[in-house]
């Protein structure tokens, strides 16, 4: 099968090349009476109009290949093993982030109506990281709001640290995708210095397939670093977010606890 599709193929490129072939001689003889008209002036090209016919994924493969398959495996590893870490702290932290407000006022609302104890029912039933650290600072309300206040920032910091898990990793890709790029640059440079000195003679044909290695390579490396990059920022975003709130729900949690301090 392979065989026939190859025959088809070079059967298609050689009727497309007679066609193309065709149109030139077509264009090249002038009409009798387009020989006594004035030339027209020529119009510029601009090489960025021209759409190529090859598809998107085969191009990408082609040029996979030209890279050498050791490197831009090696590449592609790092592209999908990032993006997996990723996404994986992208739904973490969309799943930790909360209406703190909301969780705060159905606190304040419980403390009120039913205590602690109906305010840690709420704690345990709300997810993220800020009922988290609420229910860890309700259960030591017995040992004085000095207690609590260091449990909140001790738990806090605890939470912030399962926030950035993973993220270590994220910017070893990063680091690591353009290194192999520039590692398959050299590689491709010593490639094209060897065949210029089996040739004996510098030209062009014998430079350019070691410089295509070297520069597919590169530009494949810090492609996967700046995709690995913009999703390496968006997730510092969302912690900081995250963190902020926790901050922000925190004091008005010793707020809360204070004023039924006060109550009783």
């Amino acid at each position: 099968m392979k065989k026939f599709f190859m025959v088809l193929a070079a059967m298609a490129v050689m009727v497309f090349s007679a066609n193309i072939a065709s149109a030139q001689d077509e264009q090249a003889a002038p009409a009798p009476e387009a020989t006594e008209q004035v030339a027209a002036p020529a119009t510029e090209v601009n090489p960025f109009d021209v759409k190529s016919e090859v598809p998107l994924h085969q191009a990408l493969k082609t040029k996979f290949i030209e890279g050498g398959a050791g490197f831009m495996s090696l590449i592609i590893i790092c592209l999908i093993i990032g993006l997996a870490l990723s996404i994986e702290r992208i739904l973490y932290l969309s799943f930790s982030k909360i209406n703190t407000k909301a969780l705060v006022e159905k606190v304040e609302k419980a403390l009120a109506e039913g205590g602690i104890e109906a305010a840690k029912d709420v704690c345990r039933e709300t997810r993220g990281p800020v009922a988290s650290i609420f229910y860890q600072g309700l259960l030591r309300y017995d040992q004085g709001l000095d207690v609590v206040e260091k449990t909140v920032v001790s738990y806090g910091s605890v939470q912030m640290s399962n926030m950035e898990n993973g993220l270590s990793w994220i910017s070893l890709f990063i680091a690591i995708a353009p290194s192999l790029g520039f590692l398959g640059t050299v590689i491709g440079m010593i490639q094209a210095f060897d065949a210029i000195q089996a040739a004996g003679d510098i030209s062009p044909n014998v430079v350019a397939g070691g410089m295509k290695v070297a520069l597919i390579t590169t530009v494949g490396g810090l492609i996967v670093a700046m995709i690995l990059q913009v999703f390496y920022n968006y997730i510092l975003a969302k912690i900081d977010s995250i963190t902020i709130d926790m901050e922000d729900s925190s004091i008005a949690l010793v707020d809360a606890l204070t004023k039924f301090a006060e109550k009783k």
